[in-house]
């Protein structure tokens, strides 16, 4: 007979992708969860998954047990929050992924206030470079950027514009740009998060609004990297223009570390989203995490 540390064993099977992963993410050592793994195939009679020592590769009847036991897991966890209900406690895990600089700044602790108010329940923070669509098992995605997916209930949390910027050093050494087409005689440092076009700037005067189109400058990168601290390490030390989220570049401008460069000029903005998958969300611990992110970032936490 299938138990529940099966479906939870077939679950984690399905969103990690080693034994060794799977085996950190259930807290037991890769040899006990390898036993476990024969123990549940030969019950079933049919082989899960193909493992070696670094990869691990489901097979279809693998996948299909592993995404069924997940919506079991989530009807079990469902049902423990529908007898709280009652005395209001929220209970079961809560899964959240977000980006690795908005995650560990703003996220994190967030998420430590809001499990103080429901000590019942369990929080798991993943942090990656990309949380959005690379993990659908969450149940809930902070994504920076626009969304069109309708699987995903979106909600936007903050505004958050680009911003460019250098250190002091770097512009008393190579002067200040004047209007964006001078930023093809500047280093530019360039983050590539994802599959867009990162040496492709859109911008557009801040005011008056409406009169001049928006504009695209091409930029030869100097530096690229796929991490945003990095970049902004990069550009404080001197090494170029860096195009960076307000939450972030604000925190080196008020330390004197960064200037903003072509204030009058706006870039593309990318709103802080929170996303839920559409299947997760009438959860009462979704419900509640998603209100009590909005009202904090309403508050300007």
């Amino acid at each position: 007979m299938i138990q529940i540390e099966d479906l939870r064993l077939a679950a984690t099977l399905l969103r990690e992708p080693s034994l060794s992963a799977a085996a950190r993410a259930l807290d037991v050592t890769p040899p006990a969860l390898s036993t476990r793994l024969r123990k549940l195939e030969n019950e079933l009679g049919l082989a899960l998954a193909k493992r070696d020592a670094r990869s691990l590769c489901l097979t279809p009847e693998g996948e299909r047990f592993g995404r069924e036991a997940q919506e079991l897991l989530a009807k079990i966890d469902g049902l423990c929050e529908s007898l709280r209900h009652d005395d209001q406690r929220l209970g079961g895990t809560l899964r959240v992924a977000a980006p690795f600089g908005y995650g560990r700044h703003r996220i994190a602790p967030l998420l430590a206030r809001f499990s103080r108010r429901h000590p019942h329940l369990r929080v798991q923070l993943e942090l990656c470079e990309t949380p959005w669509p690379d993990r659908r098992d969450v149940d809930a995605v902070i994504h920076i950027g626009g969304v069109r997916d309708s699987s995903w209930i979106a909600r936007e949390l903050a505004p958050n514009e680009r911003w460019l910027c250098a250190s002091p050093a770097y512009l008393q050494a190579h002067g200040v740009p004047g209007s964006p087409g001078d930023l093809a005689h500047h280093a530019c440092i360039c983050i590539r998060e994802n599959d867009e076009d990162v040496t492709l700037w859109h911008v557009r005067p801040a005011a008056p609004a409406g009169k001049r189109r928006t504009e695209s400058v091409r930029v030869t990168p100097a530096y690229v990297t796929n991490d945003g601290a990095v970049a902004r390490l990069w550009a404080e030390a001197g090494m170029g223009l860096v195009l960076r989220s307000e939450w972030d570049a604000a925190v080196g401008i008020a330390q004197g570390t960064l200037v903003r460069v072509l204030p009058d000029w706006r870039f593309d903005s990318a709103p802080v989203m929170l996303l839920v998958p559409v299947r997760k969300g009438r959860s009462a611990r979704v419900q509640a995490f998603s209100e009590f992110l909005l009202q904090e970032h309403a508050g300007g936490r």
